[in-house]
């Protein structure tokens, strides 16, 4: 099927994979996935209710965690759509235009959660290594600001390619290798020169997540230092219990997508189900376990969860 992106045709249909082999076992297969995403939902909605409602809770870490919240669900609504579309219908077609869209929003969210993640350890280095300049320097106006920065940088740099991808022709076999859209996904299939894509995408991943990752350790190596200079032992683990839960949520982050990377670059051998799996992990995971570690291992955050379910009780 020979299919040109250009005015003169109509625009380019793709075939989204889905999950290829199990297709008598769709039906089943959808219950973790909508299990998934409605524990998604619930969790970062309850943490953004709870953090509204709890007047306590109106501080820089917490306002972070919102940011990280509304990140998650963004991030999880962004592949909703056609996951549950071949789950529930087999409907498999998607135009270029709408692939475009979600692959944005994929992207967007994916760079945003990285963004956000550096804040939160921003917070921490500043709340252990500077506490009685905490309040004086992560001020609201200065978190709004961090948040629309953030907000702006994940944007800016995914917008080109979509707008990149519209211009190229396709001509190869049409069909997708998830159940969703993403970049590379899409360019493999271009029948046109898709060198300034790529190296622009390759560029795009490191000044993103390559140096969030690496300003998250340095934070870290910081916050270490600092808190082995506290004389009490005592002080210390109350210190480092503060950072347990950004720690978890940057590990169920980046431990993904380095999986996602080794797969696609050394396991090319390897059946198409195992890589559709560690991309639905990748994206999947962290909207489901963020608020599932905040509500555990965060006081505050499940005292306000028993007080809006009215369920109080001895901690």
């Amino acid at each position: 099927m020979l299919v040109w992106n250009n005015s003169d045709v109509k625009e380019p249909i793709f075939l989204l994979k889905g999950f290829p082999g199990l297709e008598y076992v769709h039906s089943w297969l959808s219950v973790p996935f909508c299990f998934a995403y409605l524990v998604a939902f619930i969790g970062n909605v309850t943490i953004l209710s709870v953090i509204w409602i709890e007047s306590s809770l109106h501080q820089p870490m917490y306002y972070f965690l919102s940011i990280l919240a509304l990140t998650d669900l963004g991030m999880s609504m962004s592949t909703l759509p056609t996951v549950l579309t071949i789950l529930w219908l087999d409907a498999r077609e998607i135009h270029a235009s709408a692939c475009y869209t979600q692959l944005f929003f994929i992207h967007t969210f994916t760079f945003l959660e990285s963004s956000v993640l550096l804040a939160m350890a921003f917070d921490r280095f500043v709340a252990i290594c500077r506490p009685l300049h905490y309040s004086n320097i992560l001020t609201n106006s200065v978190i709004g600001k961090i948040g629309l920065a953030c907000l702006l940088r994940s944007m800016g740099v995914v917008l080109p390619t979509p707008l990149l991808l519209r211009r190229y022709h396709y001509c190869h076999a049409n069909t997708l290798s998830h159940a969703f859209c993403l970049h590379q996904d899409v360019l493999r299939l271009s029948c046109s020169s898709a060198r300034v894509n790529s190296v622009y995408g390759l560029c795009v991943v490191i000044a993103t997540l390559g140096v969030d990752s690496v300003l998250i350790l340095l934070s870290y190596a910081l916050i270490l230092s600092a808190v082995l200079g506290i004389a009490s032992p005592d002080e210390r683990m109350k210190a480092l219990n503060t950072c347990v839960s950004h720690i978890c949520v940057v590990l169920i982050f980046f431990v993904p997508v380095i999986g996602v990377s080794m797969v696609h670059r050394f396991g090319k051998h390897l059946s198409p189900i195992v890589h559709i799996l560690m991309a639905d992990i990748y994206l999947l995971l962290p909207p489901v376990l963020n608020p599932v570690v905040y509500s555990v291992r965060t006081k505050q955050i499940r005292i306000g969860i028993l007080r809006a379910f009215r369920l109080r009780r001895r901690l």
